[in-house]
């Protein structure tokens, strides 16, 4: 079917390209929501788990309400807090990272520590690894701390013996010129 000639007696190619608009359906009624039309089934399209089941029809998804004890689709079951991802339990923190972070801090005023806390701290990021514990960053903290207090303890005690064979080399030859 196609649309009558535009008054003018001028042509418009789209008018008799496109087909009329089919008949409109007697059932609907106009204010009403139009009703869902079957489309094809989709044999490979995935089946919800969780959703509830009519026992007396074989197995087939609820239509309408839910289940008796459930609570509707997309609410929480009641008596339950809300469950945000990625928040949980906390974890539990390595024993020995905190044993490496506090030795390594204290070797900033015992000075002999700070190796320890290191060396530890390379023994709790294994265990972490291992385990799967909390307190990498402790560990890692441990590991730098240790070695920069133990790097700087090196330079010291470098530079103490550098100052005390100057010393000893100066004092050698000042004692020898001056003779009673």
């Amino acid at each position: 079917m196609t649309n009558p000639p535009p008054p003018g007696n001028w042509s418009d190619p789209t008018w008799s390209a496109q087909p009329s608009s089919p008949a409109p359906d007697p059932t609907l009624v106009a204010g009403q929501p139009v009703p869902a039309q079957p489309g094809p089934v989709d044999p490979y399209a995935p089946v919800d788990p969780y959703a509830p089941v009519d026992p007396y029809a074989g197995g087939q998804p609820l239509k309408g309400q839910p289940m008796p004890g459930y609570a509707p689709p997309g609410y929480p079951p009641p008596g339950y807090p809300p469950q945000y991802p990625g928040y949980g339990y906390p974890q539990k923190t390595n024993g020995m990272a905190i044993a490496a972070l506090v030795l390594a801090l204290v070797g900033i005023a015992s000075c002999i520590t700070a190796p320890v806390g290191a060396i530890l701290g390379h023994v709790a990021q294994k265990q972490i690894r291992l385990s799967g514990e909390g307190g990498a960053g402790m560990a890692k903290a441990a590991i730098i701390v240790g070695w920069i207090l133990t790097g700087l303890l090196g330079l010291l005690i470098l530079f103490y013996v550098g100052a005390i064979i100057f010393a000893i080399a100066n004092s050698d030859n000042s004692s020898s010129t001056n003779s009673y």
